[in-house]
């Protein structure tokens, strides 16, 4: 038998490494690096492991009651994530349950959880302990483009109250999208080869309208005129980008991708400046994927000419953006085989050998985070390139290698990693009866 290759570089981060024992102190040397930082980015390596939003919740706690920070920008739809910062900050009948309510398309667990559902309800009662009309009041938003119908709904919504007329042009430019149904995708393929079918003129020209009747719509007095403005201007965007999106998706990956996420960055962009004029200076806590947080420029796909949120935030907001990613080397994670299919609780195969997550397993410690900014040996260590692991919403342990890997230097893609080498799925609301089913047996092979 072949002798394992040990990693040597273990040593100097296991020196850098700051252990993580569940303590309330554990991320001090964290919020030391954040500083006076306008900007935190807070990744995770998949999107259903229960301990990446447990600690990303108690790490935005803390930024919330000692920085200062009054909003939270997560990937998910502008009009779904808006119902829940209506219930945050008090309006409304809803209770935290149902403040959730809006997420009802795949992969509804992101949002539909057990740690979010805490967190929400956290979030309400922070603001609610707050003077009325306090500028630190936190508020909570969706920065993804996904939810085209949704919002061509709410801007014609929006519309209806307060001005009858645009609201009927409006509806007649977004009725060009009804020919293909709900389905966005059935859009997008028409539009991709028979330009006759496209709809861009029509939303681009909705677009212009809104904002050349702003002044008109913001007569009324006081913030709320502007906020509800505001959501509607942000829909009408999203409208106009989902549906170059969709387009774009058959044209190929790193054109639709860079569109979705400069969408993302003009959105966490658009609302600093709403925030900014209603008082001090925003601070935005955004929650989201490794592979959006991640600065581009230091992995494989940015090299093919990708850009991400990360890489657009740095380059807009410099040392007062910090991006914190998460690793993990094996447990379980809530997950689905395919698109729009049901969540299966799934096992985690290990790190493979020589990728991060394999080195910090080596590293002996059960939790730990180490602060890249700080250069030295660990970051030098971890300037080379090898490989990260990356788990969306499917995740496909059998071709693990070619469908979740790739190559990245971490000191450069990241201020700080965080590792939690075993980690537990993240628990659905809507948890499906056979959602233990999914698992991969621990004895499956491990080299594929």
């Amino acid at each position: 038998m072949v002798a394992r290759r040990r990693d040597r570089s273990d040593a100097v981060i296991r020196e850098a490494a700051r252990p993580l024992q569940g303590a309330s102190r554990d991320y001090d040397g964290l919020l030391d690096v954040v500083g006076d930082a306008q900007v935190v980015l807070i990744g995770e390596a998949s999107h259903g492991t229960h301990e990446f939003y447990e600690e990303r919740a108690r790490i935005t706690r803390r930024l919330i009651e000692e920085k200062g920070f009054t909003a939270g920008c997560v990937e998910a739809d502008w009009p779904s994530a808006y119902r829940i910062n209506r219930f945050v900050r008090g309006a409304g009948d809803d209770d935290a349950l149902a403040a959730l309510g809006d997420f009802q398309s795949f992969p509804r667990w992101m949002w539909r959880n057990d740690v979010l559902l805490d967190f929400v309800r956290w979030l309400n009662g922070h603001n609610a302990h707050l003077p009325q009309g306090s500028v630190h009041t936190v508020g909570f938003y969706g920065i993804d483009l996904y939810s085209l119908h949704s919002s061509i709904r709410a801007v014609i919504a929006y519309l209806e109250t307060i001005d009858k007329e645009a609201a009927r042009r409006a509806r007649a430019r977004y009725a060009c999208f009804e020919h293909f149904g709900e389905d966005p995708q059935a859009y997008g393929f028409a539009a991709s080869f028979q330009l006759d079918k496209s709809c861009e003129d029509k939303v681009v020209r909705q677009l212009e309208d809104l904002r050349g009747r702003s002044a008109e719509y913001l007569k009324k007095d006081g913030m709320i005129a502007e906020d509800e403005y505001f959501f509607a201007e942000q829909n009408a965007r999203l409208a106009l980008n989902a549906e170059r999106y969709y387009r774009t998706m058959f044209e190929g990956r790193v054109s639709s991708w860079n569109l979705r996420d400069s969408h993302m960055a003009e959105t966490l962009d658009a609302l600093i400046a709403h925030l900014g004029r209603q008082g001090e200076r925003p601070k935005v806590v955004v929650w989201a994927h490794n592979s959006h947080l991640g600065d581009a420029r230091a992995t494989e796909v940015g090299a093919q000419g990708e850009h991400n949120v990360g890489q657009l935030a740095r380059q807009r907001y410099g040392s007062a953006c910090v991006n914190i990613g998460f690793t993990t080397y094996a447990g379980t994670v809530t997950a689905a085989d395919d698109w729009d299919e049901p969540p299966k609780r799934m096992r985690v195969r290990p790190g493979l050998e020589g990728s991060y997550e394999d080195l910090f397993h080596q590293v002996g410690l059960p939790r730990f985070w180490i602060d890249l900014r700080a250069g030295g040996p660990a970051a030098e260590a971890l300037r080379r390139d090898r490989l990260e692991r990356a788990i969306g919403v499917v995740y496909r342990p059998r071709t693990e290698r070619m469908s979740h890997y790739f190559h990245c230097r971490l000191s450069e893609q990241f201020d700080a990693v965080i590792h939690l080498d075993e980690t537990s799925a993240l628990s659905p609301l809507d948890r499906p009866e056979d959602w233990h089913l999914g698992e991969v047996p621990e004895t499956y092979p491990t080299g594929v």
